[in-house]
C-alpha cells in the first residue's frame, strides 16, 4: 500500500454541528466525500477518521472503511497523523477536506503526482476580485520553483501605487486549496510541532510548517469544489448536485 486518502470528520462542529451527516440529495455529506475520493485513481486506500461513534456506524452502514481516533485532536493533521502510525507501509498520505462533497477525483490524482519528501498542497487562480480580499479567502505566494513562501488572509502580495480595483489586471493572484499531501515521515513528525506564532496571527496551520523550515510544494489546480462550512452552503451544493442530473 503506497497511497493513503484521509478525511478527518468530526461530528462537533461551532457553526454547523452534524455536518459530516447532513443529507444532500439521498446521500449524507460525508458519503459524497468518500464515493468522489474513491474516484482517485491514485489512492491505494480511501479511511474516514472521526472520533465520533455516530459517524463510525454511518460509515460502516454504506460500505465505507473507517478508523476511530483520539477526541482529543485539535486538528485534521493531527487527525491523519494518528491513522498514518498505523501504516508503516504508507508512503503518501492525502489528508482530503471532509466538507467537500464534490471534490473532483482528477485533483486529488494531481497533487499525488507532485508529492514525494515533505508537503504538497494545491492553488488556484483568483479571478473574482471580491475573493481577492475576503479574509477567508487565503492566499499563497511562491518561489519560482513552486515552494510556498507564504500564506495569509491578507491580499499578498501588496500592489504598491495602484488602486485596489486595479490589482488583478497588475498581477495574477492565488488562493490556497485546502488539501494536503505528506510523505509518512513528514506527517507524522509535524504531529510533535508546536503552535507558532504566524499560526496564531493568522489561525493557518500550514504556517507553523513554513515556520519550522519545512517545505510546502504548491501545484497549480484548474479545480475547485464547493465546500459547507455553514448551514445556507449545503443548498448551493444541491443545487450544484441537480445540476448535474
Amino acid at each position: 500500500m503506497k497511497n493513503i486518502g484521509i478525511i478527518p470528520a468530526r461530528y462537533a462542529s461551532t457553526r454547523f454541528p452534524g455536518k459530516p451527516l447532513i443529507e444532500l440529495l439521498g446521500k449524507s455529506m460525508i458519503q459524497r466525500v468518500y464515493e468522489q475520493c474513491q474516484k482517485a485513481t491514485l489512492l491505494d486506500k480511501v479511511i474516514v477518521a472521526t472520533d465520533d461513534e455516530r459517524i463510525y456506524k454511518h460509515v460502516v452502514g454504506f460500505g465505507g472503511e473507517v478508523l476511530m481516533t483520539s477526541p482529543l485532536h485539535t486538528n485534521g493533521t493531527s487527525r491523519c497523523a494518528e491513522i498514518a502510525s498505523q501504516f508503516s507501509n504508507a508512503e503518501i498520505i492525502v489528508n482530503i477536506q471532509g466538507d467537500e462533497p464534490t471534490i473532483d477525483p482528477r485533483q486529488i490524482d494531481d497533487l499525488v503526482k507532485i508529492s514525494g519528501n515533505g508537503i504538497a498542497t494545491q492553488a488556484k487562480k483568483i479571478e473574482q476580485q471580491e475573493n481577492l480580499f475576503d479574509p477567508n479567502v487565503v492566499k499563497v505566494v511562491f518561489d519560482k520553483n513552486n515552494n510556498a513562501l507564504y500564506f495569509s488572509r491578507q491580499t499578498i502580495p501588496h500592489v504598491r501605487n495602484a488602486e485596489a480595483k486595479d490589482w488583478m489586471s497588475k498581477h495574477t493572484f492565488y488562493r490556497h486549496i485546502g488539501l494536503y499531501s505528506f510523505d509518512r515521515k513528514t506527517l507524522l513528525h509535524l504531529d510533535s510541532l508546536m503552535a507558532s506564532p504566524l499560526e496564531n496571527m493568522e489561525s493557518l496551520e500550514q504556517l507553523r510548517w513554513l515556520e519550522n523550515d519545512i517545505q510546502i510544494k504548491v501545484g497549480i489546480t484548474p479545480y475547485e469544489s464547493l465546500s459547507v462550512d455553514v448551514p445556507e452552503d449545503a443548498q448551493k451544493v444541491i443545487h450544484f448536485l441537480e445540476s448535474k442530473i
